[in-house]
């Protein structure tokens, strides 16, 4: 059975989040995207009126994922492996969509109205998920903080996720950056909850650690 032929407006932006995770997006114009797929740019601009909306399209593709697939569960309780299972997701939507944040301010700048719902998403969604999770691990016995304590320490995690891929492209300018440069990003976010882990759960933690060593 043949598989079904990808319409047009989506093959537009899943393959220009190819061309600018691999090229950057300010290299790539609509006239690329065009002669990549093989169609004319007016056939592009049929759907899109400009990057500007492409990469729109891209951002809540992103938001969807994280909304998604880093939802605390509500049809089964959270074990302590659920938590580098986030972490490993959280990459992987870091990875999927690099190139949005390797120049997040300019690219907000040009686009106003992604500029406004990425805020959005941020200040709202994205806080109620990490609380929650947090939350849901207190409650669990594995981590043990302050409840004023979580929105800092989510904010830190947030900016090392948010920003690994680009902090390993200018540490290691050499190398390239690939999916598994996410592994020292979760070993760098479980440094930052090592000191909230409970003796109780420290083995389990150490294991969990173990799984992604700092050479990866």
């Amino acid at each position: 059975m043949t598989k079904p032929r990808i319409k047009t407006y989506d093959r537009i932006i899943l393959e220009s989040l190819k061309l600018f995770n691999e090229q950057g997006e300010r290299t790539i114009t609509t006239n690329h995207i065009a002669a990549h797929l093989g169609i004319s740019p007016g056939n592009l601009y049929y759907h899109f009126r400009n990057k500007e909306e492409i990469v729109y399209q891209i951002f809540l593709m992103y938001r969807d994922f994280i909304n998604e697939r880093l939802s605390v569960p509500e049809d089964h309780a959270m074990t302590v492996a659920d938590l580098v299972n986030y972490l490993d997701t959280a990459f992987l939507a870091m990875w999927k969509f690099r190139f949005m944040f390797y120049d997040l301010p300019g690219l907000l700048a040009r686009n106003p109205q992604m500029q406004t719902e990425y805020h959005q998403f941020v200040n709202t969604e994205l806080r109620d998920i990490l609380g929650r999770h947090f939350r849901e691990f207190i409650r669990l016995g594995l981590l043990k903080m302050e409840d004023e304590d979580i929105e800092a320490v989510s904010i830190n995690i947030w900016l090392v996720v948010k920003f690994w891929f680009a902090f390993e492209q200018t540490a290691r300018p050499k190398a390239p950056i690939t999916e598994a440069s996410g592994h020292r990003g979760v070993q760098q976010v479980l440094a930052l909850l090592k000191p909230y882990v409970t003796p109780e759960f420290l083995p389990a933690f150490r294991q969990l650690q173990q799984r992604y060593p700092a050479t990866a």
